[in-house]
């Protein structure tokens, strides 16, 4: 259900926003094998019945990160997302009317966890594959393509990824999250003895349920290795 915006509520958010300033955040999921990314239908204003990032007005006074984390709190109704700034962009004909910088931002989120909806001037928000993403508007297209080529250079130095996995996956439900996320085929026991050699996953005495094929074993992360090899970083070449 889409938050109606009364003419006061606009006029409050006017006062006490930023007006040449704003927060896109590029919000990456995955599902079925799938990399996905979290795109709004605007409800309103110029780019209304288009498609765009998720985003808004910074207020005067927060600031750049506990703006982004807001506008995905409304969003999504969580906070606990991993959340990072990636840089300004300030094309002077990026927006049509005047000039406004964004700053874009990325978050990756389990999608089990979140009821996703519609809010503020938006009326919709759905879930795209990757290589299905629409036209977007402004410069929406260039900051989802920068975003990408951030996160694979990130997941290269640092386990992220476990950010979009379940709490219990498998070794090919990891490997063909590397897949989707760098754009390449990988051999699966070269992945496995890559992945195992790190020390970064913990072996569960449990297999999948209502899988019509042989039941794969699951992993969880280890934290205490997850938050190390996240701070010092690593180079992972597959």
């Amino acid at each position: 259900m889409v938050k109606n915006v009364s003419d006061d509520s606009a006029l409050k958010t006017e006062q006490t926003a930023m007006n040449a300033i704003t927060i896109d955040c590029v919000i990456f999921g995955f599902d079925e094998g799938s990399l996905e990314v979290l795109l709004v239908e605007h409800g309103e204003g110029i780019s209304k019945g288009k498609w765009g990032l998720p985003g808004g007005w910074i207020y005067k006074k927060e600031s750049t990160d506990n703006a982004a984390h807001r506008l995905l709190n409304e969003l999504t109704g969580l906070d606990n997302i991993y959340l990072e700034q990636l840089k300004a962009f300030g094309d002077p004909d990026r927006f049509p009317l005047r000039r406004v910088i964004t700053i874009g931002y990325y978050a990756l989120v389990k999608r089990e966890d979140y009821n996703i909806k519609a809010g503020f001037t938006a009326s919709d928000a759905k879930w795209y594959k990757i290589n299905t993403i629409p036209d977007l508007i402004y410069d929406h297209n260039e900051i989802l393509s920068y975003s990408l080529q951030h996160l694979r250079n990130r997941v290269r130095q640092a386990p992220l990824g476990f950010n979009l996995l379940p709490e219990k996956f498998t070794l090919l439900q990891l490997m063909h999250l590397y897949e989707e996320i760098l754009g390449i085929e990988m051999d699966k026991s070269n992945f496995r003895r890559k992945i195992l050699h790190m020390k970064l996953l913990v072996a569960l005495d449990e297999k999948q349920q209502d899988v019509s094929h042989r039941a794969a074993k699951l992993y969880q992360f280890d934290p205490t290795i997850y938050k190390k090899l996240t701070e010092k970083g690593f180079s992972f070449e597959f």
